[in-house]
């Protein structure tokens, strides 16, 4: 059965400041470190949200969005559309409350991810991308039952997320620029509302994949835009095939702009984390530090959110070691 989502709004400072208190002892309040690179790098500090209960960001506004279901919707069980770290969230969020959860997981989902989702007992449907995103689109999904929460276009799951931006400008007073990867654009407008509300002159970048650049292009052409020449890869919790229209309302009025990298260079970012910082990332997550290191987001000081560390050891071990150093 569809859902229709209520209109898009902004999101107030203060509901964010009640998403932390309504999430805090459910979510880890992830440190902020610096990257040593030397001379001639830009400034970068690496906020760590692979270190989340479920190695990834999405844990915050999974346990926002579900905490704050009505109780009948709530004890119907939820479900939710996942390449595999926001499915974790609401399975994790929804194991908390007590209810069951069903997983639409796109079926080229790393084999790790997939079975955290099991283990935190959601019930798995594969499907194609292409389908996944229809459903997306449609918050609808035939045969599952259960309340529909929607992995980025949900104004409480955004909340959940835009408490990281309050730790951010918390422990880095000093920061000139954050970079997140966009998949839909739930982590960056919630992150970029919470800075800009405090300080409106921080620039929020995008970081995407060239496989799954849709942002970029919209960016460029002012309005919403397909990406059709997109390619699965190793970044499978980045990038998209389009931008959805809602999406583009919430993204627009805080971000400032979108850094595309080549897929060598994300290798590159996860094996610089996993030399100098002995952070595992997956892709996506290193998509910001690779960005940072493209001098467009200027010398610093700027904050890479390492948005997820779910990644099959062996692949990727195979990526870092085919980097080039």
């Amino acid at each position: 059965m569809s859902t229709t989502p209520e209109a898009v709004r902004p999101i107030e400072l203060t509901e964010i400041r009640q998403a932390r208190e309504r999430i805090a002892q459910t979510i880890v309040r992830t440190p902020l470190v610096r990257l040593e690179l030397g001379p001639g790098y830009p400034d970068i500090r690496l906020k760590l949200e692979n270190l989340q209960p479920i190695n990834a960001y999405k844990l915050r506004g999974a346990a926002n969005a579900v905490a704050m279901l009505p109780e009948a919707d709530r004890n119907r069980g939820v479900w939710t559309i996942s390449a595999g770290n926001a499915g974790q969230g609401v399975a994790y969020a929804a194991r908390k409350a007590g209810v069951p959860c069903t997983v639409v997981v796109i079926e080229t989902a790393p084999a790790s991810k997939r079975e955290r989702m099991k283990a935190l007992g959601a019930k798995l449907v594969p499907v194609p991308y292409e389908v996944a995103w229809k459903a997306l689109d449609d918050r609808a999904f035939p045969g599952v039952e259960g309340t529909f929460v929607h992995p980025f276009d949900d104004h409480n799951f955004i909340a959940g997320h835009a408490t990281m931006g309050l730790e951010i400008l918390e422990d880095a007073p000093d920061v000139a620029a954050v970079i997140t990867a966009i998949g839909g654009g739930g982590l960056i407008t919630g992150v970029g509302t919470a800075v800009k509300a405090l300080k409106p002159g921080i620039q929020v970048w995008a970081a995407e994949p060239e496989t799954a650049a849709p942002l970029a292009r919209s960016l460029a052409m002012g309005s919403p835009q397909p990406f059709a020449e997109w390619k699965a890869s190793f970044v499978d919790g980045a990038g998209g095939q389009s931008v959805f229209p809602r999406m583009w309302q919430r993204m627009r009025p805080v971000v400032d702009g979108c850094i595309v990298v080549t897929l060598e260079e994300t290798k590159r970012a996860m094996r610089l984390m996993a030399e100098k910082a002995r952070v595992i990332s997956e892709g996506a997550g290193a998509l910001p530090l690779a960005a940072a290191l493209t001098g467009k987001a200027g010398q610093g000081p700027i904050v890479a959110v390492v948005s997820g560390g779910n990644i099959d050891l062996a692949k990727f071990c195979e990526l870092v070691g085919s980097a080039a150093s």
